[in-house]
This record gives structure tokens, C-alpha cells and sequence, in this order.
């Protein structure tokens, strides 16, 4: 008979999960050493929340205080769409094509956590996706799931970098990953010389505060710095810039959740279209969307310092 650590990874991998690997809940040193250097550099720009109990993110203890365990999970999102490179249209990154990654993993996370409960009726455990204080692409590499790349994205040999990351902190002792991946990034440059604004200051470091994505999305400032508005090549939520030229992105395989491909003008979106949306409609358009974390006010910001860049 099947071990619970094996019978875990089947259901994962039966719910539609395209990679799992499992290790101890132990405190994340290294890591939480370099986050801890990152928010020093202010590399976090306005992102203030990040500074707040960061021991949290390198220690799941804190935030589920009888974890054990922690499963790791990746699912592949790419869909085989290209941009409209026109004047009237803005790019979206891949990511936020379809349905909110959020709901769409906690969904099947969910699943997998009442699966467990089912084999052990003591099993207990906390899902994270993203918003939690938790280092998700540490916990990837240390689960065996990939290797992070320079652009700091988390890196699979089977699907390249379209994966979305989350995890179940379970409160069983399990069979543990003991091999990792080794960087396989090599002497490549290739996000590092691509990205408009150098925002990759160095392999494995980003600024956030120059980065495109962080600007179209995560910025609340009422216009954008002149070195984004003049380098932002028609991105209106997000950019792919770096995950583009990725040689190991030539692995890519199109996903099977449908949920992931694109919404209706969600790939490339007319930007007179965007700058006339009313509260209403935007909240209709965008519903269940990752895009809504850029509000509205923010994506006409961005649609309109593309227009003003064009002219």
C-alpha cells in the first residue's frame, strides 16, 4: 500500500497540479538573510507591508505554529497567446490573462487539504498562495520544484518559469525531498541585458522600484517616473520582458486549467477602452481578475503614460 506522503502526491497531481514536493517546516536562514538585505537596500520600494515581522516569512512556526510539513506545489500556466503590438493597445502579463491564480489554487490546495484530512483525521494545516507571509520560491527550490533564475523567478526544467507557487503547512511528520535542482542559469545574461530598465541590478537581485512590474501594478503614486513611462514598450499591467527571452522558456507547454486562458481583450487591451471605464464597469470587467490589484486609478495612470509615450 501506497505510503500518505505518496498518496498526497498522486491526489496533487490527479487535482491538476503540475509539480509537488514536500519538506521539513524549518526555519529559512540563508533566505531570510537575504530578504532581510533586500528591504535594507530598499529594493521593496513602496511595498511597505513587506517590512512588517519579516522573521515571519523565513520561519512557518510563526504562522502556523504546529507545521511539520510543508507541501509545495507548481502549477503551469502558460497559454499559447501572443501581444498585439499596436499604438492602441496595452500589453497584460501573461500571468493575469485568466481567472485570479489565488482563487484557482486555493481552490485545489483546498482539495488536496481535505484529501489529507481523510487519510489522518488529526491532519491539520494552513494553505498559502502568494499573500501570505511566506517565501514561496525559497520553499520551491528547497522542495526540489526548479532553481531560481537571475530575473528571480523560480525556474522548472518541464514547464520553464510560467508556474504559480503555493503551499499547505501540515501539521504531519512526512517523507522529505533530499535532492534540490541546481542552477542551470550558467553565464546567461539574457534577462539582465533585456530588461528596459536595468531593474535586475545584479543575478538574483531586483529593484523593485525601476521594475515595470512593479510600477503598472504595485505603485499607488499619481503618475510614473520618467525612466518607466519612457520604457515601457506598451505594458499595462505587468511585463514578461525577462521571462520572454529565457532560453528555458522554450519548454513551455500550454497548461490544461482552462481557468488560465485568456479572458475577452485580456491579452492586449485598446487603451481608449481602459482610460473610459466607469467604477461599474471596471468592477464588472475585472471581476475574480488578478488585475484589480492595480484599482482603477492605476490602470488608467499606466494607460494613459502609454499614450503620452507614443505620441
Amino acid at each position: 500500500m501506497a505510503s500518505v506522503t505518496e498518496q498526497i502526491k498522486q491526489k496533487a497531481f490527479e487535482i491538476g497540479f503540475h509539480k509537488i514536493g514536500i519538506v521539513r517546516a524549518e526555519r529559512l536562514e540563508k533566505e531570510g538573510e537575504h530578504f532581510k538585505q533586500w528591504l535594507e537596500f530598499n529594493f521593496h520600494g513602496g511595498m511597505q507591508w513587506l517590512e512588517r515581522e519579516p522573521e515571519k516569512r523565513s520561519d512557518p512556526n510563526l504562522i502556523f505554529p504546529p507545521a511539520k510539513s510543508i507541501i509545495v506545489v507548481a502549477l503551469n500556466y502558460y497559454t499559447p497567446h501572443e501581444h498585439e503590438e499596436k499604438n492602441s493597445k496595452g500589453k497584460i502579463s501573461r500571468y493575469a490573462w485568466g481567472d485570479d491564480y489565488h482563487d484557482v489554487l486555493k481552490e485545489k490546495l483546498r482539495e488536496l487539504l481535505t484529501f489529507i484530512k481523510t487519510l489522518d483525521e488529526a491532519a491539520d494545516g494552513k494553505i498559502c498562495v502568494d499573500t501570505a507571509p511566506v517565501m514561496d520560491k525559497a520553499w520551491a527550490v528547497r522542495a526540489g520544484l526548479g532553481w531560481l533564475g537571475k530575473h528571480s523567478n523560480v525556474i522548472t526544467k518541464e514547464f520553464g518559469s510560467w508556474v504559480f507557487l503555493g503551499e499547505i503547512l501540515l501539521n504531519l511528520e512526512l517523507e522529505y525531498e533530499t535532492e534540490t535542482i541546481e542552477d542551470h542559469c550558467g553565464t546567461c545574461t539574457a534577462c539582465l541585458d533585456a530588461c528596459p530598465t536595468n531593474a535586475i541590478v545584479a543575478p538574483y537581485l531586483i529593484d523593485s522600484k525601476t521594475c515595470l512590474s512593479y510600477a503598472t501594478i504595485e505603485s499607488r503614486d499619481a503618475e510614473l517616473p520618467l525612466e518607466i513611462t519612457e520604457n515601457m514598450n506598451g505594458w499595462l499591467y505587468g511585463c514578461d520582458i525577462c521571462q520572454d527571452v529565457c532560453p528555458w522558456n522554450r519548454f513551455q507547454k500550454p497548461t490544461e486549467e482552462t481557468r488560465f486562458e485568456p479572458r475577452p481583450e485580456n491579452v492586449s487591451t485598446d487603451l481608449d477602452q481602459i482610460l473610459s471605464l466607469t467604477p461599474e464597469r471596471y468592477a464588472e470587467k475585472f471581476r475574480r481578475s488578478a488585475m484589480k490589484r492595480t484599482k482603477l486609478g492605476g490602470l488608467k495612470r499606466n494607460a494613459q503614460a502609454i499614450k503620452n509615450g507614443k505620441k
